[in-house]
């Protein structure tokens, strides 16, 4: 079978590339060799965010893109990106006060028209952002965004399926070579296709799959590990905290699920994609890091899960980890039918990497492409009030308890109403598989989002894992052939 465009990777950038390829009337086949999502695209800080400290490293472009799309991106999935207010803290500060501000002051300005609050200095009268902290309570407040990133991913895959791509996880690209014209790629799903151009957003196999294929290019990746912690509720109120630290990086402490804490994140050189994993090293340094600002101490056997992604950030050089570029490069080989290959990227900017991606390979495939998506909603986020919206869910099912209506909101949005549609009672929603997941929920995400095990469902799909639903029980649910 042809295809316009063979994408290889299903994290943010695959996706998002897959999204607006399609929506620009491309047949487009995504193969991942795991779950969406399943790498970096869930490994993530879980932010929204235009990158603060990205100034000090002279970004300005970077920033100014990031805080334009945070803006696009609010509107687009309201369900799956929330506000998010952030506390920075003076405290044992490396970088003078009216630097500070001073940066915070050039956040506003590149944002431009915001609906985000502007920053400003933490005053007497913020006692839920000084409370938790211990020492000096001066410092700052400004904007950011959290978002699911995984569920974000799937949204991409979501559109670009709906708008007529094939996605194809469990689907490694095995090799492929260029012949009369086209990319003839063999799949381990035992299928032969054909493409009129390639996409490689590996991620962090980015290099390894051109190996793979034989082409060189003249630009470089650097791997960068980063890993996070979930540890017990250390403030009780809905913000975030950005901590400077003595090595000049700074850490992020965020609201994370129902009662929990993240913390993070790290930056690590590694040599494989492989190396995704969150060392005892790397819990001791974030542990210490809350510390020095937290009434509320935390301890390495207080984490009660963490993670690592590996970043494939494109390798400009610099010599430290934390200060190589988190900006993208595209680069497209010309050596016969079209390879484009994704350096870098950062889940803010992956919808402006994705119409450039396609403003580069489109007119190569005799496609004049018309930007797409800086309007529009992802699947489930046509909603214009989300408190409402909620109030609208628990009053038509009114079973459903407010936590779980709650959470089934944010990662569903609009979709919900589809969902639950023939439900008239909790029997409805089929075996309880714990933590207020249920059967009907598991199979949705079967039979809607690709999910094919129980590490999908409870750890990138929805995060139950965390809250004690049960693995086998979820296993036997997804394995149940209901005719759907």
């Amino acid at each position: 079978m042809a295809y316009d465009l063979l994408i290889i990777g299903g994290g943010i950038n695959g996706c998002a590339i897959a999204r607006e390829a399609a929506l620009n009337g491309l047949k487009v086949l995504l193969v991942e060799k795991d779950d969406l999502a399943s790498h970096t695209s869930s490994a993530s800080t879980k932010l929204i965010h235009g990158g603060l400290r990205y100034l000090e490293t002279f970004e300005f472009r970077l920033v100014r893109e990031a805080l334009h799309e945070r803006e696009r991106m609010l509107a687009a999935a309201p369900h799956l990106i929330r506000p998010l207010t952030f506390v920075l803290p003076h405290a044992h500060a490396l970088r003078p006060w009216w630097m500070v501000r001073a940066g915070l002051l050039l956040y506003d300005l590149l944002a431009g028209r915001s609906s985000l609050p502007r920053s400003r200095g933490l005053r007497a009268s913020d006692m839920a952002f000084a409370d938790p902290l211990s020492g000096d309570h001066r410092g700052f407040v400004y904007s950011d965004a959290r978002v699911d990133d995984a569920r974000l991913t799937l949204a991409n895959a979501l559109d670009a399926a709906a708008n007529g791509a094939e996605i194809a996880t469990r689907t490694e690209l095995l090799s492929a070579r260029r012949e009369n014209g086209l990319w003839r790629a063999e799949l381990s799903d035992g299928r032969a296709v054909e493409a009129r151009a390639l996409a490689n957003a590996a991620g962090p196999w980015v290099r390894i799959i051109l190996d793979k294929l034989e082409v060189a290019t003249r630009s470089q990746v650097r791997l960068v590990k980063g890993s996070h912690i979930v540890v017990p509720r250390l403030f009780d109120s809905d913000h975030a905290y950005i901590f400077q630290q003595p090595d000049r990086r700074i850490v992020f402490a965020i609201p994370y699920e129902d009662g929990f804490t993240e913390i993070g994140t790290t930056d690590i050189a590694v040599e494989h994609p492989e190396d995704a994993n969150c060392s005892q090293e790397e819990v001791d340094y974030l542990c210490a890091a809350a510390n020095r600002y937290f009434v509320r101490q935390v301890a390495p056997d207080d984490v009660a899960w963490r993670w690592s992604g590996v970043r494939p950030l494109h390798d400009d050089g610099s010599a430290k980890a934390q200060s190589v570029t988190r900006d993208y490069l595209l680069e497209v080989d010309h050596a016969g039918p079209p390879l484009l290959s994704v350096f870098g990227g950062k889940i803010t900017t992956a919808r402006a990497l994705a119409e450039e991606a396609i403003e580069k390979i489109g007119p190569l495939l005799s496609v004049e492409p018309t930007p797409r998506t800086r309007a529009r909603v992802f699947p489930g986020g046509a909603i214009a009030d989300f408190e409402a919206f909620l109030r609208e869910i628990e009053a038509r099912w009114p079973f459903l308890g407010a936590a779980r209506a709650r959470r089934m909101a944010h990662a569903y949005g609009d979709r919900l109403g589809e969902m639950l549609e023939s439900v008239e009672d909790e029997a409805g929603l089929g075996a309880d598989l714990g933590a207020g997941l249920t059967e009907l929920e598991v199979r949705w995400m079967r039979d809607r989002e690709w999910a094919r095990d129980a590490e999908d469902v409870l750890w990138r799909r929805s995060k139950l894992g965390l809250h004690g639903a049960d693995a086998r029980k979820v296993s036997a649910a997804l394995a149940v052939n209901d005719g759907v």
